[in-house]
């Protein structure tokens, strides 16, 4: 039997394994999360989030909806049926302060909120998940680790 640490990187790099490991991952979410995913462009966050989403729907008796990134517009919502799901891309923002007039964490235990580019949060925020994702050195594999879970809830997601 496998045991997932909190020290594990994952290779992400074949979309499939994206799709499964979201898949896996959206069946532990629970109202109240705040999962932080960390990583340059294109590596694959949206993509994950995406997988998320659409199968929390599929699972809820939904047809899956396009999940895009809300750059532009900072934050997107879905009702996946069970709870709210917030999105939000911090990318475009240049400063901190620039958070704290866009409704981050409102409501965050009534959601579950998912935020591209949190570095730009200064407040510190427990109890979160963070993924990160990164690349190989020549871009052509795509790795995840996960820190903020208990051993045992990777192990049920990997």
């Amino acid at each position: 039997m496998h045991i997932a640490t909190n020290s594990e990187i994952i290779d992400i790099s074949l979309e499939v394994k994206t799709a499964e490991l979201a898949k896996n991952f959206s069946k532990i979410l629970k109202k109240g999360d705040i999962v932080f995913f960390h990583g340059e462009i294109g590596v694959g966050k949206t993509t994950f989030i995406r997988y998320l989403i659409n199968h929390l729907q599929v699972n809820n008796g939904q047809n899956p909806t396009e999940v895009t990134s809300p750059t532009f517009n900072l934050v997107n919502e879905y009702d996946v049926g069970i709870f709210i799901i917030q999105h939000y891309d911090l990318y475009r923002l240049t400063s901190s302060d620039e958070t704290k007039n866009i409704g981050l964490l409102e409501n965050q235990n009534e959601v579950i909120t998912l935020i591209e580019w949190p570095d730009k949060i200064n407040n510190k925020i427990n109890n979160k998940i963070d993924l990160f994702f990164k690349y190989a050195e020549d871009m052509n594999k795509r790795f995840l680790s996960i820190k903020g879970l208990s051993n045992e809830k990777l192990n049920e997601i990997n």
